[in-house]
């Protein structure tokens, strides 16, 4: 969703309207990557990337939001991903199983490399657990210049929060990741 007028952000998310040819875009790169790792909403570099809308108890108070740790996660992975990349790393409509597929088929790899990695994860246990294991997905992602769609990415991470939520992920995940939809191309070998 690009809409500007969503209740939930201000504006387009910042990986919506990046160009790595604008002034600074390597030094905002640069300030988001340096919240690899930290708490959301606590790197005062990254406060004007920032798009979410939080409600007032959380503003006012500081507590954290599961929306502003999504937003956190996904601005640092963009930022990981962008890095050194002229090409746009966020591409709308490239859910993270196709591009995982995609890395999977780029030879780069083995298959069971990409497979066992793609597996822990998608059995993360929570959310912090995922955003490590995605942030080496997302590096080798780096290493083919196979982009995806991070308002996509930062939805998957927002709902992995919640349990109904972590499973519908894994189920999109594994669609987009083994092609099993109509008109994917490509598909496994039956076994």
């Amino acid at each position: 969703m690009t809409d500007s007028h969503s209740p939930y952000r201000r504006g387009r998310w910042y990986w919506e309207e990046f160009s790595a040819t604008a002034p600074g875009a390597g030094a905002d790169l640069a300030a988001l990557r340096r919240g690899l790792g930290q708490e959301a909403g606590g790197v005062p570099e990254l406060w004007p990337y920032h798009r979410c809308v939080l409600p007032e108890y959380v503003a006012e108070e500081g507590h954290r939001d599961y929306r502003l740790t999504a937003e956190h996660a996904a601005l640092t992975l963009f930022a990981v991903h962008q890095q050194h990349q002229q090409q746009p790393m966020h591409v709308a409509g490239v859910g993270m199983g196709v591009a995982l597929r995609e890395l999977r088929k780029s030879e780069k790899f083995s298959e069971e490399a990409v497979d066992r990695r793609v597996n822990a994860a998608a059995t993360s246990t929570d959310t912090a657990e995922l955003v490590h294991h995605l942030r080496g997905l997302v590096t080798q992602l780096r290493g083919i210049r196979q982009p995806l769609d991070y308002t996509r990415l930062y939805r998957d991470i927002r709902d992995w929060h919640f349990p109904e939520g972590q499973e519908r992920v894994r189920r999109s995940w594994g669609a987009q990741y083994y092609a099993w939809t109509a008109g994917s191309g490509d598909r496994p070998a039956a076994s």
